[in-house]
């Protein structure tokens, strides 16, 4: 494990901690935040927390959940000041944000009554200013912030506080921009639900912390961190402000800290170690800035883009560009579960396990969807290429069906009993009812989710058919940690894993395929891909998983970066047409996904163009042109995922 402190570099103007894990990085804010609350009671005193909501900070409330049972951590005295609160909000509403501190902290530790605080969301408007002003008086009553948690939304938010905030700003009632409310929709089941005002604490009122830590972890945000850290301070992002406090942090997983100098081209910040890789990351970063095919950079090229040590200790330039060259060469592959011997070539890229032939291949699919959307080109040839293929879907995905496709479907259903003479025609009157009294958002019933749960499950066997591949190999694991019928869900358990390694163990695959997209907007990905690893490492020492190969998949969120890339499968357009229709399959996806996150378009239309993006990237990197790639990387127990 490696962690690096304080900024290493001009370009990045605020304190920066990059972690290999958002866990580990959790783990470390946590620990400072209880050895915070120790040093203040040891003084006589107690401290203040400023404290955020979202997906970000929950890893660092279980901690210190963790910390309170195992190792006795007192909250007793402590007091707590949320950011924030959606106006009109009940404190007891599923969205609101009272509810979720209540959930993820408030409840399984010991603070006093009275001591823990979050902005009223029912307040009448015209009480509003006065409760704002009430709200930071309480701060000042308390004796200030000694620490403030925050994340950072997609405009550079924090808190509530978008764009054009100002830096004195303080704790008011604003209108949520239509990015944010964007971001929010799928905790209200759809854009027309979220509230268009929110109270938030101010900028300045933040800035009055003693010590802040803004935490950010995914690929998804790397932009908008390297945006905060590296460029100017701009009320366009409203982090950016923490540039100039004395005592401010940001907390990054390596994912996170994706478009910082330091990690995109550490080459022009001091001295690199320039392993293989590294080699391969400034050879394709230097042909994309120059514009040229990689055989075509000269040591010129190099020498005047900050890359004189490459060429000075691995050079000339053309050596480099060939070694570099090769290597991504020998990540194409038509072959994804490797050649049988008979068509084997002189000349042909041989993996570890390639002498097995057909194989026995395991997809893990966090959605009913993803393994489409992300390799269904890749799963159609491994189909059609002769190898046992097995699809396992880890959640149900049932929240992410529309109220109306479950009442349609009960109404087909309820047809189809009474022509058979069935006495079933109460199905329908029960989900519309049930539809009709909810509010939105609200929790579905056991009927209406297991409805939802089916209409899934056949679309998945729709593609499957579609691919060629027996639905028999289809296995819905149902995860538990997935299933609260709510967009919050509840942390990795070990029945998580227990269910993901006796799948593993009954196939004895040896290929695994598994999400490595962790920019989904709710975590799904991130603890999907979490029970895989910890399946694997569990396993690792069997006998049968030492020819076993992990490979990691994008496309619906993000996608890999030619550099990483390790395995790279092309596709015709008469397959990249197939793959778009087997996501069709999933037509309760289509048209208008519920929770589509910051990118609205369909998850085929995204899929494609990262599929094609990708095949680009080659092409002007000089190698073989073609119609789509999709991209993996290999993975192994014990190796960190950036």
């Amino acid at each position: 494990m490696s962690t690096t402190t304080h900024p290493v570099a001009a370009t990045e103007r605020i304190p920066v901690e990059i972690h290999p894990s958002s866990a580990e990085a959790s783990a470390a804010v946590a620990a400072e935040i209880a050895q915070l609350i120790r040093t203040k009671r040891a003084a006589g005193g107690n401290a203040v927390l400023g404290l955020a909501t979202g997906s970000t900070p929950t890893g660092v409330y279980d901690e210190l959940i963790r910390l309170h049972r195992e190792e006795g951590l007192s909250f007793k005295g402590v007091k707590t000041f949320n950011l924030d609160e959606y106006v009109p909000m009940a404190p007891d509403a599923l969205q609101s944000y009272r509810r979720f501190m209540d959930e993820h902290l408030f409840d399984h530790v010991d603070f006093d009554e009275g001591d823990t605080h979050v902005p009223d969301g029912l307040l009448p408007v015209e009480d509003t200013a006065a409760g704002c002003a009430r709200y930071e008086e309480q701060i000042q009553e308390a004796g200030g912030l000694d620490l403030q948690l925050l994340g950072i939304g997609r405009t550079g938010h924090i808190g509530f506080n978008e764009p054009g905030s100002g830096k004195d700003s303080r704790t008011r009632l604003i209108w949520l921009d239509r990015l944010t409310r964007a971001d929010a929709a799928s905790d209200f089941f759809g854009a027309e639900n979220v509230p268009r005002r929110a109270i938030t604490m101010g900028v300045g009122t933040i800035m009055e912390a003693k010590r802040i830590v803004l935490m950010a972890w995914g690929e998804g945000k790397a932009p908008v961190v390297a945006a905060a850290v590296e460029g100017p301070e701009t009320p366009a992002v409203a982090a950016s402000y923490l540039q100039t406090h004395p005592n401010a942090t940001f907390v990054l997983d390596e994912a996170a800290s994706a478009g910082l100098t330091r990690t995109r081209c550490p080459w022009l910040v001091g001295s690199v170690d320039w392993t293989p890789r590294r080699q391969r990351s400034a050879a394709v970063w230097l042909a994309q800035r120059a514009g040229k095919p990689l055989l075509k950079l000269t040591d010129e090229d190099y020498n005047e883009s900050g890359l004189q040590e490459l060429v000075a200790e691995h050079g000339p330039a053309y050596d480099v560009n060939l070694r570099v060259f090769r290597e991504l060469q020998r990540t194409i592959t038509g072959w994804p579960g490797g050649k049988p011997s008979e068509r084997r070539r002189a000349g042909d890229v041989q993996r570890e396990g390639d002498d097995v032939f057909p194989k026995r291949i395991l997809i893990f699919s966090p959605h009913p969807d993803d393994d489409v959307i992300s390799m269904g080109g890749t799963l159609i040839r491994l189909v059609d290429q002769g190898h046992e293929v097995h699809v396992a879907y880890q959640v149900s995905g049932n929240i992410a069906v529309f109220d109306a496709d479950a009442v349609r479907f009960a109404d087909f259903y309820s047809e189809l009993a009474g022509t058979r003479g069935s006495s079933q025609e109460g199905v329908l009157k029960e989900v519309v009812d049930e539809v009709d009294a909810k509010e939105p958002g609200a929790v579905d019933g056991e009927l209406l989710k297991s409805i939802k749960q089916i209409i899934r499950r056949g679309e998945c066997r729709a593609a499957a058919r579609l691919c060629g591949l027996p639905t028999d190999r289809l296995h819905f694991l149902d995860l538990p940690f997935y299933e609260t019928g709510k967009v919050r869900k509840k942390p990795l358990s070990r029945e998580d894993v227990d269910l993901t390694a006796a799948l593993l163990e009954r196939i004895k695959p040896h290929q695994v395929y598994a999400a490595g997209d962790l920019s989904d907007p709710h975590g799904t990905h991130r603890v999907c891909l979490a029970a895989v690893m910890q399946a694997c490492e569990r396993l690792k020492d069997e006998d049968w998983f030492e020819q076993t190969a992990v490979w990691l998949y994008r496309g619906a969120w993000q996608e890999w970066l030619p550099e990483q890339v390790d395995m790279a499968v092309p596709l015709s357009p008469a397959e990249l047409l197939k793959k778009r229709q087997a996501i069709f399959k999933h037509e309760s996806q289509k048209d208008r996904a519920p929770y589509p996150g910051t990118d609205e378009r369909e998850f085929w239309e995204r899929a494609e163009e990262r599929n094609r993006n990708t095949a680009r990237l080659y092409d002007r990197l000089g190698l073989a042109e073609y119609e789509a790639i999709e991209a993996f990387v290999q993975w192994s127990p014990g190796q960190e995922i950036g």
